[in-house]
């Protein structure tokens, strides 16, 4: 079976357009997510639960954009892709993309810890229950991105195979299904809960204790320092989670496939590009390393 991808335009002068700028981006958010994680890990001052996180995060970013975001690039230009070349990168679509979904909810616990208990911090957010956290993320998505991926692709499908997205995402594939989906959509509505709605709330019960700790701090430069440390990471989420429940967390009925691959392009492109921004920009250790790090490679020291 050869599935097929709708072009995004008809024209062809606006779909290299389209190619261009798809591919700037993708440049992009793999340059910068390389630079977090390599920053990360190369400066020692970094090496702290918060920063292996974020580490960890651009990593898991740098995969999405190489397995999903080139691929897009090459089903603009190809246009067709395989049963079974469908059936992975929605598998890594999913496992990516639901890692870090939990991550991110770990890394409001980790802020949590930080402000709410920071004499304990060390003794709760050891190095053992980071790599837990880090593997438990990791663990999550690639199980439920194999039952998901398992159950879709024993669907049988028929007709134009005419898939009206720019990449195999779950809800434009499931229309292309000639047997019934009722099941098929009630599961994937319960691995969103499980991967997004739950971390959502997650994140929320979080932030609910961190707000009240923050108004608790009688210094004014104290609460802007503890708000300085967690709104780069609310706006990631805001980012993430925002497009991921407007598509898997809405009756299937009210699917549009327009709104779909509009949504898509934020996810896919925009906000891997946004987020290593959004962390270096509002975190001034990260942005100082950062610095650091380009000022040795622009202007090496002399010896």
């Amino acid at each position: 079976i050869q599935f097929h991808f709708h072009l995004l335009s008809t024209l062809p002068e606006i779909q290299l357009l389209i190619f261009l700028a798809f591919l700037l981006m993708y440049l992009l958010s793999l340059c910068g997510n390389t630079a977090i994680a390599l920053t990360v890990c190369t400066d020692r001052s970094l090496h702290t639960p918060m920063y292996v996180f974020l580490a960890n995060l651009a990593v898991l970013e740098i995969c999405y954009s190489s397995v999903i975001a080139s691929l897009a690039l090459v089903n603009l230009v190809k246009a067709t892709i395989s049963l079974a070349g469908c059936g992975t990168q929605m598998f890594f679509y999913i496992f990516l993309g639901g890692a870090g979904c939990v991550l991110l909810a770990f890394m409001a616990y980790d802020r949590y810890v930080a402000i709410c208990h920071p004499l304990r911090y060390t003794l709760i957010m050891n190095w053992t229950v980071c790599v837990s956290i880090v593997a438990a993320s990791l663990v999550l998505g690639f199980l439920v991105s194999l039952n998901m991926t398992i159950l879709i692709f024993h669907l049988p499908f028929c007709g134009s195979n005419e898939i009206y997205h720019f990449f195999c995402d779950i809800p434009a594939v499931l229309r292309l299904a000639c047997s019934n989906t009722h099941v098929h959509q009630a599961v994937l509505y319960i691995c969103s809960v499980i991967n997004v709605a739950i971390p959502f709330l997650l994140i929320c019960i979080s932030y609910a204790f961190i707000v009240v700790a923050i108004l608790r701090i009688s210094s004014g430069a104290g609460r802007q320092r503890a708000f300085s440390t967690c709104s780069s990471h609310l706006m990631v989420v805001a980012l993430m989670y925002g497009c991921s429940s407007f598509i898997y967390l809405r009756p299937s009925s009210s699917y549009s496939p327009e709104q779909g691959r509009v949504v898509s392009v934020v996810y896919t492109f925009v906000t891997p590009v946004l987020n290593p921004l959004i962390y270096s920009m509002r975190n001034k250790e990260l942005k100082d390393s950062l610095s650091r790090a380009l000022g040795r490679k622009v202007l090496p020291q002399s010896k």
